[in-house]
């Protein structure tokens, strides 16, 4: 009896907890709806109030204008160019030294890793003024080296992967060698098809936050041209345009390949952080 009470208590905690974590995924949801409705709205209905919820009259000329008379295909292939690139290099260095840190042995390993992973603790902002003097000396700003290479010397790729490494058996690694496999073979042929989930969720995070980065972007690409989606949307928010509408569209372009990203890769987003989470 005690356990049949207990079980529809049980129903009754799922009932109420499901309906909250709906209510709050439908309350985080607003924001992208108001932001993608606002922009097919003209002018002066997106100040309206009381607002409406949908707009009476759905226009695109926002877009239009955005994409006529601002670099904004631009702006989105130096976006998607700087993420891509800087994201597989992430990828290419990052495996390859977490992989020595976690299965080679050699001198200083934990102390090397331990100071490398100790910049994890450093904030960015502190080093921008160095790092711009040393992008300055190599004749990298307002070029894509400069936006790129400075975002691919982090740690967090490296700690990452390690994580995922660590829970590899290193029996396998051990046999591969046995049967005169090579380090590298060893390497590319065992050991990241079994890390695919780490590298899938690495690929969501660093290119999120690369695709986000405005700071560092908006020191090195200066000239007009040479801005990512997210810097130029952001100087549509400093014009003296009042058309409200026209930066809501500028802020859904950069929106919509974020969500792109995410939809594509969040089977191995959730695999990787699931994996990474539970050590056996």
């Amino acid at each position: 009896m005690s356990q049949i009470k207990n079980k529809k208590k049980m129903e009754r905690f799922d009932i109420v907890s499901n309906a909250i974590i709906t209510l709050f995924a439908v309350l985080n949801l607003f924001p992208l709806y108001w932001l993608f409705t606002s922009s097919l709205k003209n002018s002066s209905d997106v100040v309206k109030m009381p607002p409406d919820w949908w707009p009476k009259t759905i226009t695109f000329s926002n877009y239009v204008d955005i994409f006529q008379n601002q670099p904004a295909l631009r702006w989105t292939f130096n976006s998607i160019y700087v993420s891509g690139v800087t994201t597989i290099l992430v990828i290419v260095i990052g495996s390859m030294a977490a992989y020595a840190f976690s299965k080679i042995n050699f001198k200083f390993s934990n102390l090397i890793y331990i100071i490398f992973v100790s910049s994890l603790m450093i904030p960015k902002e502190i080093m921008i003024v160095p790092l711009f003097r040393i992008v300055q000396n190599f004749h990298m700003v307002n070029a894509y080296g400069g936006m790129i290479w400075p975002n691919v010397a982090g740690a967090f790729g490296v700690f990452l992967l390690k994580g995922f490494f660590d829970t590899t058996p290193n029996a396998l690694r051990e046999a591969a060698r046995i049967d005169g496999a090579s380090e590298w073979r060893t390497f590319t042929r065992i050991m990241l098809p079994i890390v695919k989930p780490g590298i899938g969720a690495l690929f969501i995070l660093n290119f999120v936050q690369v695709w986000n980065d405005y700071l560092w972007q908006l020191v090195v690409g200066q000239e007009k041209l040479m801005k990512t989606l997210m810097v130029g949307t952001a100087t549509l928010m400093q014009d003296l345009n009042p058309n409200f509408a026209y930066k809501m569209a500028g802020a859904t372009v950069a929106a919509i390949p974020m969500l792109i990203i995410f939809v594509m890769f969040q089977r191995y987003f959730t695999s990787g952080i699931t994996a990474g989470a539970v050590k056996e």
